[in-house]
Protein backbone atom coordinates (compact mmCIF):
# COMPACT_ATOMS: atom_id res chain seq x y z
CA UNK A 1 0.00 0.00 0.00
CA UNK A 2 1.26 3.48 -0.90
CA UNK A 3 0.50 6.48 1.28
CA UNK A 4 1.20 10.15 0.61
CA UNK A 5 1.62 12.27 3.74
CA UNK A 6 1.32 16.03 3.16
CA UNK A 7 2.47 17.67 6.39
CA UNK A 8 4.76 20.69 6.88
CA UNK A 9 5.59 20.06 10.53
CA UNK A 10 8.74 17.90 10.28
CA UNK A 11 8.19 16.32 13.70
CA UNK A 12 4.62 15.27 12.96
CA UNK A 13 5.44 14.28 9.39
CA UNK A 14 8.32 12.01 10.37
CA UNK A 15 6.28 10.58 13.25
CA UNK A 16 3.48 9.54 10.88
CA UNK A 17 5.86 8.36 8.15
CA UNK A 18 7.93 6.23 10.49
CA UNK A 19 4.88 4.72 12.17
CA UNK A 20 3.23 3.73 8.90
CA UNK A 21 6.48 2.33 7.51
CA UNK A 22 6.76 0.15 10.60
CA UNK A 23 3.43 -1.32 9.51
CA UNK A 24 5.03 -2.08 6.12
CA UNK A 25 3.34 0.74 4.24
CA UNK A 26 5.24 2.61 1.53
CA UNK A 27 5.17 6.30 2.50
CA UNK A 28 6.13 9.52 0.71
CA UNK A 29 6.31 12.71 2.76
CA UNK A 30 6.04 16.24 1.36
CA UNK A 31 5.72 19.55 3.21
CA UNK A 32 4.13 21.75 0.56
CA UNK A 33 0.46 21.85 -0.44
CA UNK A 34 0.99 22.49 -4.12
CA UNK A 35 3.65 19.79 -4.42
CA UNK A 36 1.46 17.36 -2.51
CA UNK A 37 -1.51 17.99 -4.78
CA UNK A 38 0.63 17.43 -7.87
CA UNK A 39 2.00 14.16 -6.48
CA UNK A 40 -1.44 12.91 -5.45
CA UNK A 41 -2.75 13.49 -8.96
CA UNK A 42 0.22 11.94 -10.75
CA UNK A 43 1.08 8.90 -8.60
CA UNK A 44 -1.06 5.82 -7.78
CA UNK A 45 -1.37 6.33 -4.02
CA UNK A 46 -3.86 4.23 -2.09
CA UNK A 47 -4.46 6.91 0.53
CA UNK A 48 -3.53 10.52 1.35
CA UNK A 49 -2.92 11.91 4.84
CA UNK A 50 -3.42 15.67 4.54
CA UNK A 51 -2.63 18.46 6.99
CA UNK A 52 -4.83 21.56 6.80
CA UNK A 53 -2.19 24.24 7.40
CA UNK A 54 0.33 24.05 4.59
CA UNK A 55 2.60 26.49 2.74
CA UNK A 56 1.91 27.37 -0.88
CA UNK A 57 -1.63 25.93 -0.82
CA UNK A 58 -3.68 25.10 2.27
CA UNK A 59 -5.05 21.63 2.86
CA UNK A 60 -8.68 22.56 2.28
CA UNK A 61 -7.87 23.94 -1.17
CA UNK A 62 -5.79 20.86 -1.96
CA UNK A 63 -8.70 18.63 -0.95
CA UNK A 64 -11.25 20.58 -2.99
CA UNK A 65 -9.00 20.65 -6.04
CA UNK A 66 -8.37 16.91 -5.89
CA UNK A 67 -12.06 16.05 -5.60
CA UNK A 68 -12.98 18.52 -8.35
CA UNK A 69 -10.54 16.73 -10.64
CA UNK A 70 -11.98 13.29 -9.93
CA UNK A 71 -9.51 12.07 -7.30
CA UNK A 72 -11.34 9.09 -5.73
CA UNK A 73 -8.89 7.63 -3.23
CA UNK A 74 -9.41 8.11 0.54
CA UNK A 75 -8.17 11.30 2.21
CA UNK A 76 -7.59 11.44 5.97
CA UNK A 77 -7.32 15.00 7.26
CA UNK A 78 -5.05 16.09 10.11
CA UNK A 79 -6.31 19.26 11.78
CA UNK A 80 -5.50 21.32 14.84
CA UNK A 81 -8.97 22.86 14.69
CA UNK A 82 -11.48 21.17 16.96
CA UNK A 83 -14.45 23.38 16.09
CA UNK A 84 -17.40 21.50 14.63
CA UNK A 85 -17.71 23.92 11.70
CA UNK A 86 -14.11 23.25 10.63
CA UNK A 87 -14.61 19.47 10.79
CA UNK A 88 -17.89 19.63 8.90
CA UNK A 89 -16.28 21.81 6.24
CA UNK A 90 -13.51 19.25 5.60
CA UNK A 91 -15.98 16.37 5.37
CA UNK A 92 -18.18 18.27 2.95
CA UNK A 93 -15.12 19.17 0.88
CA UNK A 94 -14.53 15.44 0.38
CA UNK A 95 -12.50 14.18 3.34
CA UNK A 96 -13.22 10.60 4.34
CA UNK A 97 -12.20 11.07 7.96
CA UNK A 98 -10.17 13.35 10.19
CA UNK A 99 -7.89 13.20 13.22
CA UNK A 100 -7.53 16.16 15.57
CA UNK A 101 -4.04 17.15 16.72
CA UNK A 102 -2.50 16.15 19.04
CA UNK A 103 -3.29 12.51 18.37
CA UNK A 104 -2.16 9.05 19.38
CA UNK A 105 -0.60 7.08 16.53
CA UNK A 106 -2.82 4.08 17.38
CA UNK A 107 -5.90 6.13 16.51
CA UNK A 108 -4.37 7.38 13.27
CA UNK A 109 -3.36 3.86 12.26
CA UNK A 110 -6.84 2.47 13.01
CA UNK A 111 -8.45 5.13 10.83
CA UNK A 112 -5.93 4.62 8.00
CA UNK A 113 -6.51 0.86 8.06
CA UNK A 114 -10.29 1.33 8.04
CA UNK A 115 -10.10 3.65 5.03
CA UNK A 116 -7.73 1.35 3.20
CA UNK A 117 -10.14 -1.58 3.56
CA UNK A 118 -13.01 0.07 1.73
CA UNK A 119 -13.28 1.26 -1.87
CA UNK A 120 -13.53 4.97 -2.41
CA UNK A 121 -16.77 6.39 -3.74
CA UNK A 122 -17.01 10.08 -4.43
CA UNK A 123 -18.86 12.01 -1.75
CA UNK A 124 -22.57 12.07 -2.39
CA UNK A 125 -25.10 14.54 -1.03
CA UNK A 126 -27.29 11.59 0.02
CA UNK A 127 -26.02 9.03 2.53
CA UNK A 128 -27.87 5.69 2.48
CA UNK A 129 -28.09 2.88 5.02
CA UNK A 130 -30.66 0.22 4.09
CA UNK A 131 -33.91 2.18 3.49
CA UNK A 132 -32.64 5.23 5.41
CA UNK A 133 -31.64 8.31 3.38
CA UNK A 134 -29.83 11.36 4.78
CA UNK A 135 -29.90 14.23 2.28
CA UNK A 136 -26.99 16.54 3.17
CA UNK A 137 -28.06 19.34 0.85
CA UNK A 138 -31.73 19.47 1.83
CA UNK A 139 -30.96 18.50 5.45
CA UNK A 140 -33.72 15.90 5.26
CA UNK A 141 -33.96 12.39 6.64
CA UNK A 142 -36.25 9.71 5.23
CA UNK A 143 -36.77 6.06 6.00
CA UNK A 144 -38.89 3.99 3.70
CA UNK A 145 -39.88 7.21 1.97
CA UNK A 146 -41.25 8.73 5.19
CA UNK A 147 -39.80 12.12 6.15
CA UNK A 148 -38.61 12.62 9.75
CA UNK A 149 -38.01 15.95 11.43
CA UNK A 150 -34.70 16.04 13.34
CA UNK A 151 -33.08 18.68 15.51
CA UNK A 152 -29.72 20.05 14.27
CA UNK A 153 -27.78 17.90 16.77
CA UNK A 154 -29.77 14.79 15.91
CA UNK A 155 -29.01 15.38 12.24
CA UNK A 156 -25.27 15.82 12.91
CA UNK A 157 -25.06 12.64 15.00
CA UNK A 158 -27.00 10.61 12.42
CA UNK A 159 -24.91 12.06 9.58
CA UNK A 160 -21.70 11.10 11.39
CA UNK A 161 -22.85 7.54 11.99
CA UNK A 162 -23.98 7.18 8.37
CA UNK A 163 -20.66 8.51 7.05
CA UNK A 164 -18.99 5.72 9.02
CA UNK A 165 -21.63 3.01 8.61
CA UNK A 166 -20.50 -0.39 9.78
CA UNK A 167 -17.88 1.13 12.09
CA UNK A 168 -18.34 1.49 15.82
CA UNK A 169 -17.99 5.18 16.72
CA UNK A 170 -17.16 6.06 20.31
CA UNK A 171 -19.14 8.55 22.36
CA UNK A 172 -16.03 10.75 22.44
CA UNK A 173 -15.76 10.97 18.65
CA UNK A 174 -19.50 11.58 18.26
CA UNK A 175 -19.38 14.35 20.84
CA UNK A 176 -16.36 16.04 19.27
CA UNK A 177 -18.08 16.03 15.88
CA UNK A 178 -21.50 17.24 16.97
CA UNK A 179 -20.63 19.49 19.93
CA UNK A 180 -16.98 20.38 19.43
CA UNK A 181 -15.71 19.61 22.92
CA UNK A 182 -14.03 16.65 24.54
CA UNK A 183 -16.31 14.09 26.05
CA UNK A 184 -17.23 14.54 29.69
CA UNK A 185 -17.87 11.12 31.28
CA UNK A 186 -20.38 12.81 33.56
CA UNK A 187 -22.81 13.68 30.77
CA UNK A 188 -25.09 11.38 28.82
CA UNK A 189 -25.88 13.82 26.01
CA UNK A 190 -24.87 11.37 23.28
CA UNK A 191 -27.09 8.63 24.71
CA UNK A 192 -30.03 11.06 24.93
CA UNK A 193 -29.68 12.04 21.26
CA UNK A 194 -29.28 8.41 20.18
CA UNK A 195 -32.46 7.50 22.06
CA UNK A 196 -34.32 10.30 20.28
CA UNK A 197 -33.00 9.09 16.92
CA UNK A 198 -34.10 5.53 17.66
CA UNK A 199 -37.62 6.67 18.50
CA UNK A 200 -37.80 8.54 15.21
CA UNK A 201 -36.13 6.23 12.69
CA UNK A 202 -36.15 2.77 14.32
CA UNK A 203 -39.45 2.76 16.23
CA UNK A 204 -41.94 0.36 14.69
CA UNK A 205 -39.41 -0.99 12.20
CA UNK A 206 -38.58 -4.66 11.95
CA UNK A 207 -34.94 -3.85 11.24
CA UNK A 208 -33.20 -1.66 13.81
CA UNK A 209 -30.35 0.31 12.23
CA UNK A 210 -28.64 1.84 15.28
CA UNK A 211 -26.86 -0.62 17.56
CA UNK A 212 -25.20 -0.04 20.93
CA UNK A 213 -21.80 -1.62 21.47
CA UNK A 214 -21.63 -1.73 25.24
CA UNK A 215 -18.70 0.15 26.71
CA UNK A 216 -17.62 1.48 23.31
CA UNK A 217 -20.22 3.49 21.43
CA UNK A 218 -22.69 3.17 18.58
CA UNK A 219 -22.81 1.80 15.05
CA UNK A 220 -25.32 2.10 12.24
CA UNK A 221 -25.44 -0.76 9.78
CA UNK A 222 -27.67 -2.42 7.25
Amino acid sequence: MRVLVIEDDPTVGQFVKRGLEEQRWSVDLVADGEEGETLARSQPYDLVVLDMRLPSRNGLDVLRNLRARGFERPVLVLTAQDAVDAKVETLRAGADDYVTKPFAFEELLARVEALARRPRNLATPVLKVADLEVDLDAREVKRGGVLFELTPKEFLVLEYLCRHKGRVMSRTLITEYAWGYHFDPGTNIVDVVINHLRKKIDSGKGKKLITTVRGVGYVIKE
